[in-house]
């Protein structure tokens, strides 16, 4: 379980929820005085390791566990999972560059899992996007149980090697990365199930969800994101900051998300590519979707691809965008602003909306046999869909979460006291 501490902050005419690794920077708004963005949160209960440079020497990953490990500018490190002959995996990796680093057009980050004979199971790449900007980006890597498979479905030793793209490429730095590792497993259906995605789905783009927007803070981390359900949703962003969401979406949904991010007041004109970035991961932590907006001052707007109803069968698509909304459970939103956006338009902050539709009606998902590690990762509980509601994370002791999230009212801006509260536990141990 991992506790979670936000900090409320009491506004004269305005209850708002300040949320956890954001302190800070409410503070220091309220008394002028510029700060950077907060650093990453990583799970209160990481535990740190070293990366191998020899699998021989690998560090075993349990399923369920964050770990907490680093990345240095060259060269590969190496982590074990020892899996069963029945089920999924999947791990996580998020890099986390230093906020003075720099990063080249194509550096980020890969990661790949082998089995113990070097066979290639999968890999993945991230990268940071055309504003050359350092933020927390995750790859995953997968093992994966299918009929239609021949490499990999045996029981044993896998390894997970992580590295960066273009660590000598022009504009990088040879900083370290700080990494956050988290494995998780899926069991078996009972029935054998499609062995192709779904044919049809539905691939229109609808109107962005309009409506007044609600006041609803960030997240600094997977591990700390803020819960969000359908609606229109504000929140203030510092060039160089990344700010973390979830929305559960459960089997036979579409989730939808357009990004604006208003105009600036500096007068600045240069255009930013990339300016904000607002990427999408699957409850494994596992990319989806990303969309890039560039910004010149003026408001800007940008949606995620249309994507389809979650269902158990994508993952046998050729697409890996389709094929990662693969299972229901709680799909990460992470936005973040160029640090180069101050350098144009000032340090902000500058106010970013979120749209976010979730259409379908829920249904029931696959018979699995035996749970998922950590448990219930895979699904959407009621406690899931109040968190949700509510924008803090669900628990058992609901007599904690007293906040409202958004502003009551109208009146001044100026923040008169913080109080912390210690909120509930999730039940899933890896964020």
């Amino acid at each position: 379980m991992v506790a979670r501490v936000g900090v409320v902050a009491v506004v004269l005419g305005t209850t708002a929820a300040v949320a956890p690794g954001q302190a800070a920077l409410a503070a220091a708004g309220a008394s002028g005085t510029a700060v950077s963005p907060s650093p990453y949160a990583f799970a209160d209960d990481a535990r740190s390791i070293k990366g191998a440079r020899s699998t021989a020497e690998a560090v075993l990953l349990t399923p369920g566990t964050a770990y907490k490990s680093s990345l240095p500018s060259s060269g590969k490190v190496s982590y074990r999972l020892q899996l069963d002959a029945t089920s999924n995996a999947y791990v996580s990796v998020t890099a986390v560059p230093s906020p003075g680093s720099t990063v080249s057009v194509i550096d980020g980050l890969k990661v790949s899992v082998q089995d113990d004979d070097g066979t290639s199971c999968s890999d993945d790449t991230a990268n940071f996007g055309a504003a050359r900007s350092p933020h927390p980006v995750a790859a995953w890597g997968r093992r994966e149980i299918s009929p239609t498979k021949s490499l990999c479905q045996e029981a044993g030793n896998y390894y997970v090697s992580v590295e960066r793209v273009d660590p000598k490429g022009q504009g990088s730095s040879p900083d370290a990365w700080d990494l956050e590792l988290v494995a998780m497993t899926e069991p078996r259906t009972a029935k054998p199930g499609p062995t192709s995605a779904p044919g049809v789905w539905n691939s229109a783009s609808p109107q962005p969800l309009l409506g007044e927007a609600e006041r609803r803070r960030g997240g600094a981390g997977f591990a700390v994101a803020t819960p969000l359900d359908q609606g229109v949703w504000r929140d203030d962003i510092l060039p160089g900051q990344t700010l973390f969401y979830e929305v559960p979406v459960d089997w036979g949904q579409q989730l939808h998300v357009t990004a604006d991010l208003g105009s600036s007041a500096s007068g600045g004109t240069v255009y930013t590519p990339g300016a904000l970035e607002l990427a999408l991961y699957n409850p494994a932590r596992g990319p989806v979707a990303d969309v890039g907006v560039g910004y010149d001052g003026d408001q800007k707007s940008g949606s995620l691809p249309p994507l389809p109803p979650v269902d158990h069968a994508n993952r046998h698509a050729v697409i890996g965008q389709v094929g990662a909304m693969r299972f229901a459970g709680s799909y990460y939103l992470v936005a973040h602003l160029a640090k180069s956006v101050a350098d144009s338009f000032g340090d902000g902050p500058f106010l970013m909306t979120l749209r976010v539709r979730v259409s379908g009606e829920a249904r029931g998902g696959p018979d699995y046999v035996g749970e998922s590690e950590p448990k219930g990762v895979f699904e959407v509980s009621d406690q899931d869909r109040e968190a949700a509601a509510e924008g803090v994370a669900g628990g058992d002791d609901t007599a904690m979460r007293v906040v409202a999230v958004g502003g009551i009212g109208t009146g001044s801006a100026l923040l008169v006291g913080l109080g912390v509260w210690t909120v509930v536990a999730r039940r899933r141990s890896a964020g």
